[in-house]
């Protein structure tokens, strides 16, 4: 539609979704779909993309905040050092293999020198995610960091007293924990964050059921 009279066009208007989200469409399709986005400035900076890695119907769902520089440079989430302990973190502990999992971040494509995202670049992202979700179906969520966390479960509450707290995203039951980069820098820290996955565990074989402590 063209500017009224007078006015100048809107040249910060950001783009449509590539995608219907009312569409039912499979991961892999999703992901075509988004290849090419530039609805934020992040897209035009990237080297890849990095959409999603794990089973389409996995029970347990990873998010983290944003992909870092091996991630951008292989297109795959969580695959540097962090990776490297996220991966002993589920089959160490849940004792399932990472391929059963899904992992993704909130946002697609890495900010400039692994800065937090920015409000604007997570409206433009966050229908991925939830289209994600909805295609996945996951029983739980873990939220992996204080920006995760606190996004995901729509508070400020610090992480130290966050972490091994469920609340809510879209009505899912999601737990948050320390990021495993935390882990590297503070490894005195990786027994508690055992007992948040030995909890999901227990859930995921029927133990128990997950406490909603947070409301989202």
């Amino acid at each position: 539609m063209a500017a009224a009279p007078g006015t100048a066009p809107n040249q910060d208007a950001t783009p449509p979704l590539p995608f219907d989200p009312e569409e039912e469409m499979t991961l892999d399709a999703l992901a075509g779909a988004v290849e090419g986005c530039v609805r934020c400035q992040l897209g035009h900076g990237r080297t890849n993309i990095v959409f999603g890695v794990g089973n389409p119907k996995a029970d347990l769902l990873f998010v983290g905040e944003a992909p870092g520089r091996d991630e951008d440079a292989q297109g795959i989430p969580f695959v540097g050092r962090a990776g490297q302990m996220l991966t002993r973190m589920i089959e160490n502990v849940i004792k399932i293999p990472r391929s059963e999992v899904y992992i993704c971040n909130i946002l697609k494509c890495r900010p400039p020198g692994n800065r937090n995202p920015e409000p604007g670049e997570i409206a433009c992202c966050e229908p991925y995610l939830h289209k994600q979700i909805d295609i996945l179906r996951p029983r739980i969520i873990v939220a992996l960091g204080k920006f995760a966390a606190q996004w995901l479960l729509a508070t400020q509450t610090p992480i130290g007293k966050l972490r091994g707290k469920f609340g809510r995203y879209r009505g899912i039951p999601t737990l948050a924990t320390y990021h495993p980069a935390y882990l590297l820098r503070s490894p005195g820290q990786k027994r508690i964050v055992m007992d948040d996955l030995l909890r999901i565990k227990a859930i995921l074989e029927g133990e128990t059921e997950p406490p909603v402590e947070i409301y989202s």
